[in-house]
């Protein structure tokens, strides 16, 4: 796929990125991507470089982003899941990063242990479905009704957040038990919430986008002036926050899929 666009260092708007989040900028929450929106960013990578920047492991951004003829790492220059800690330039995988590693056996087992506490102690949830606590590369993904809820059970839950800030409280209650852990924790979805090392955030991926610079390791040689992030969670708390307020980005708050779509071609022209 990567022959079919212009070198990086050749795109016609020169020295310009855009990143996306996934789930309610790209498509749906935890939804396939349309055909539109798949057609609108093959327009924007003629003209760009382009790339996404999401929570949730590889398979997931597969799942949702690619298709069965085509993987999502030839869909974009820039793969960056679980936030950028497993990263792809153009189809080829870049050094990753642990979160095990960090954090240590040890420390990880009794933040787990009390998630899971507090959650068999939580009252009037719509539902239990299980996989309340996803470990992933870069971080745990804690859901108090469970990874593994219906898509109407999903909306329940969040509908019941809104009102009980179930997944605020919870994240109080956790620096309130672990204040000298070293993470950061951030709302993102409809069930769910992420714990990670500080720093290890969304911003992680812009290290490897400013790399791109370095022609020594064999990159283009682009040093990336304009980094367009857009994202739905840009708010306080938001998983999309911090990259939208990096003063390395241009950020764009969307309301969906549908927004994303009409954004870019008023920027772009697509």
């Amino acid at each position: 796929m990567a022959e079919l666009y212009p070198d990086l260092k050749d795109r016609p708007v020169k020295e310009t990125i855009c990143l996306f989040d996934v789930d309610g900028t790209l498509t749906p929450a935890r939804q396939a991507v349309s055909a539109e929106m798949l057609q609108t960013l093959s327009k924007l990578r003629h003209k760009c470089a382009i790339g996404f920047v999401g929570g949730s492991d590889l398979p997931k951004q597969q799942e949702q982003l690619g298709t069965p003829s085509l993987p999502v790492t030839t869909l974009f220059d820039f793969c960056f899941a679980e936030n950028g800690l497993t990263a792809y330039r153009l189809g080829q995988s870049l050094p990753a990063n642990s979160f095990i590693q960090w954090l240590g056996e040890e420390k990880y087992q009794k933040l787990a242990k009390f998630c899971l506490r507090y959650i068999s102690g939580l009252e009037g949830l719509p539902a239990m479905r299980g996989t309340f606590i996803e470990f992933r590369n870069g971080m745990i993904n804690v859901s108090p009704v469970g990874r593994n809820a219906s898509k109407a059970e999903r909306d329940e839950f969040e509908a019941w957040d809104k009102g009980t800030k179930c997944r605020s409280k919870m994240i109080e209650a956790i620096k309130k038990e672990f204040p000298d852990i070293g993470l950061t924790y951030s709302i993102g979805g409809q069930i769910s919430f992420d714990a990670f090392p500080h720093g290890w955030d969304k911003t992680y991926c812009l290290t490897q986008v400013e790399a791109e610079a370095d022609t020594s390791k064999g990159f283009s040689g682009v040093h990336y002036k304009n980094i367009h992030f857009f994202g739905d969670k840009a708010f306080q708390g938001g998983n999309d926050w911090e990259i939208y307020q990096d003063p390395r980005t241009i950020g764009h708050a969307v309301k969906g899929p549908e927004d994303t779509m009409a954004q870019l071609k008023e920027l772009f022209d697509v």
